[in-house]
């Protein structure tokens, strides 16, 4: 998220400027953007160009001190906003802080709850006895490559039973 180029509050207004034939991003919050509009509308071009001189090189400064390095591929967030790819695994947590509100803003949340398709529109009785049927079969492949077998065995008959019944439902009243 970007921050206000005269304070640190978020920014919200976006303005890309063409002075001199160079393209400069101005980013402001939405009291600071009123005063820069108001200072657009007064037309005084040295007061105005002055001013966002100043602007450009506080927002510099803050910029760089504030843009996060990825320690293990160098990568800057910065860098991220600009190719929209990470670098490595390790962005994810270099760049925590910068991301959660971003991923919150794209996707309304930060937390992946998966998706079911259309198609198979699974109850959600189902599904549970589905994620059961998963989870008991990692713990007999576990249970076996270690040598447990009675606790294996038990797992088997739990996986069994369960089996019989998503078969059930599968045949059930149609």
């Amino acid at each position: 998220m970007k921050k206000c180029r005269r304070c640190s509050k978020p920014a919200t207004l976006h303005i890309t400027e063409i002075r001199k034939g160079e393209a400069t991003e101005v980013h402001l919050c939405e009291t600071c953007a009123k005063d820069y509009l108001q200072q657009a509308d007064t037309n005084d071009d040295s007061s105005s160009e002055f001013e966002f001189d100043k602007l450009e090189d506080a927002s510099e400064a803050l910029d760089d001190a504030e843009d996060p390095v990825c320690p293990n591929c160098g990568i800057t967030f910065r860098e991220f906003r600009k190719q929209g790819r990470l670098g490595c695994p390790h962005d994810y947590v270099a760049f925590r802080n910068e991301l959660l509100p971003l991923l919150e803003n794209i996707h309304g949340q930060t937390q992946h709850v998966g998706k079911t398709p259309r198609q198979v529109a699974v109850s959600p009785q189902r599904q549970d006895l589905q994620h059961q049927l998963v989870r008991l079969k990692s713990q007999l492949k576990a249970a076996i490559d270690e040598e447990k077998y009675e606790s294996a065995a038990k797992l088997r008959d739990e996986i069994h039973s369960l089996e019989s019944q998503l078969s059930e439902k599968d045949l059930g009243p149609q």
